[in-house]
């Protein structure tokens, strides 16, 4: 995997447990602003919206059942990782929501969080 690989729930999502509803991500909410704020940047990694159901068949496929939680950063090898992320075999990720946003910044260019 060359470029860094983000990972976020569908905005918009339903949770059978509360038919009828929809729902966004409390913890991807910032991480999608931050996105919209600069599609130009966007375009400088891999973004995949995947839905709420478990399990999630794109996670699993890039980390495994066990680590299905989002939004995830997962590094690619177009710039070292960073010293705290996690280590899954020979992936790299991070999955702070915190975390990510400051890494969108450093790594991506987008303006850091005030």
């Amino acid at each position: 995997m060359s470029r860094d690989l983000l990972i976020l729930l569908q905005p918009g999502f339903s949770d059978p447990a509360h038919p009828g509803e929809r729902f966004i991500c409390p913890h991807g909410a910032p991480i999608e602003g931050l996105l919209a704020s600069d599609p130009a940047r966007v375009a400088r990694l891999d973004v995949k919206r995947v839905p709420f159901a478990r399990p999630r068949a794109a996670v699993v496929a890039v980390l495994d059942e066990a680590h299905q939680g989002l939004p995830v950063l997962v590094f690619g090898d177009e710039q070292p990782p960073p010293a705290d992320a996690q280590t899954l075999g020979e992936r790299r990720f991070v999955n702070d929501p915190q975390r990510i946003l400051a890494l969108l910044a450093e790594r991506h260019g987008f303006p850091k969080v005030h």
